[in-house]
């Protein structure tokens, strides 16, 4: 499924290659923009089955998605699992689970992201959803650039070995080449 995906991210536009100030506040020299393949339905459809796939052997209950960038391909994922939806969202710049949603103590949850670079905010829905006591049964994404560095079980449909650079020690920057920013977390980009 990986040249799939990649080829399915290709077609809809949303590998970008260039000089980009990623979510995590990493410099890369690819982006890759999964909001261009929610354009499509019936592709996101297909992933979202892939992904079922990958999670038919992890026991779950329900599937939660970090805010605003994974809560497609979460709620898509739950529909093909038969599994309850949520979401979590940043409010004050901190992850909450809010419009009344609840969790059981004890009740098993996938979380749902689209791309994991550094699995900072996987692990601030994790934060998010301490207080309810849940269990973490795995991690689903579209797009793993972590290569299994984080010591969660990610059940991915793409691993991308990670170029990332430090921003002060980026040589993208160092060449001149203008910074983009097409993620959805607020970084401030030193100019």
């Amino acid at each position: 499924m990986s040249n799939e995906v990649l080829e399915l991210l290709e077609s809809a536009e949303g590998v970008l290659h260039g000089h980009f100030c990623l979510t995590s506040g990493l410099h890369s020299d690819i982006y890759f923009q999964c909001a261009k393949l929610y354009q499509y339905p019936q592709t996101v459809e297909k992933i979202a089955k892939r992904i079922a796939e990958q999670l038919k052997d992890v026991e779950f209950d329900t599937v939660v998605a970090p805010a605003i960038g994974a809560v497609i391909i979460g709620y898509e994922t739950a529909k093909q699992t038969g599994k309850r939806n949520l979401f979590v969202e940043r409010k004050d710049g901190v992850m909450q689970l809010r419009r009344g949603y609840t969790l059981k103590k004890g009740e098993r949850v996938v979380i749902m992201e689209d791309v994991i670079t550094t699995a900072k905010t996987i692990h601030e829905t994790i934060d998010a959803l301490k207080e309810f006591e849940v269990e973490i049964a795995a991690v689903g994404c579209i797009v793993d650039r972590t290569c299994g560095k984080t010591g969660l079980n990610i059940k991915s449909l793409l691993q991308i070995e990670p170029v990332t650079y430090e921003p002060d020690n980026c040589p993208l920057c160092k060449a001149g080449l203008p910074l983009v920013k097409p993620g959805s977390r607020t970084t401030v980009i030193a100019g």
